[in-house]
């Protein structure tokens, strides 16, 4: 696995793991298959780097994998205070086109499908939108929107809650409260996350397209992972962010294993049963 730094304009450095694929390719390269290679995007703070669990394998089933960092979090530094303000916007917008850029550099032969895990997979579906057309696909995985319709709970009261003390703190301190906390990310990245639950659209602050319009035109294929025992994305999140995607071919399984909302990452052998398959049907 290589590592390249990437600074954004911010002073940021922001590392992009990558994983040849091992052995011979299974997926041969031709003008109308070209070899995949999974570019894997984390979800709120969960570093990088430990997706590599689920990208090594992968990689040994003859796939091209990379692994991207949310600005702040994992081995990304400085990590998010007062002064930092990242928000989706910023993202999609700056960080993505910098680090697909690093991926296409070094597999020219590849075609980026991109494996969006949680919030990862919101961007992942931004991302897409404003590029159309240089995707062969989206692979969502415990991934849907935070909007309270898709849940059972008071998960819009607890958006509303982070996005306060975010903006108290000048900063959302999740790596001081628990282990499950998310870590420590920029206010404007958990304002634009409880906007979306609030309102259910993608209306990042500093939007200079309409998030909504454009996702709703693409029709590029998408694969929608959900996993048993997921209580921060169960599959009524998932199909909020689905019906969103009206012109995409749609894909969805539920992976009937209790590995939760995390737990796939670390147990990967069905998952990627699953989107093995998927990805040789393209």
């Amino acid at each position: 696995m290589e590592t390249v730094p990437i600074q954004m304009p911010d002073g940021t450095t922001v590392p992009v793991r990558l994983i040849p694929a091992k052995g011979p390719h299974r997926h041969p390269i031709t003008a109308d298959s070209p070899r995949p290679v999974v570019v894997i995007a984390p979800g709120l703070g969960v570093p990088g780097e430990y997706y590599s669990l689920f990208g090594k394998p992968m990689a040994a089933r003859g796939f091209d994998v990379a692994l991207l960092e949310i600005r702040g979090n994992g081995q990304s530094r400085p990590k998010p205070g007062t002064p930092s303000t990242p928000g989706y916007q910023e993202l999609v917008a700056v960080d993505f086109p910098a680090m697909f850029e690093v991926v296409r550099e070094r597999f020219p032969e590849s075609t980026p499908y991109l494996l969006g895990h949680s919030m990862g997979g919101q961007l992942g579906v931004m991302y897409a939108s404003r590029i159309r057309g240089r995707l062969g696909g989206l692979i969502l995985i415990a991934s849907g929107t935070p909007h309270f319709r898709g849940y059972t709970g008071l998960a819009a009261v607890g958006s509303a809650a982070l996005s306060l003390t975010a903006n108290l703190a000048g900063f959302w301190p999740g790596d001081t409260i628990t282990a499950g906390g998310f870590g420590r990310q920029s206010k404007a990245l958990i304002a634009d996350w409880a906007r979306l639950a609030r309102t259910g659209r993608f209306q990042p602050a500093g939007a200079d397209i309409d998030y909504e319009e454009r996702i709703g035109r693409l029709t590029l294929p998408v694969l929608s992972i959900t996993m048993a025992g997921d209580e921060l994305t169960p599959q009524g999140s998932a199909r909020q962010l689905l019906a969103k995607l009206a012109n995409a071919d749609i894909t969805t399984w539920h992976n009937p294993a209790p590995l939760g909302h995390n737990g796939w990452i670390s147990d990967p052998d069905s998952t990627l049963d699953y989107v093995e398959k998927w990805l040789r049907d393209r």
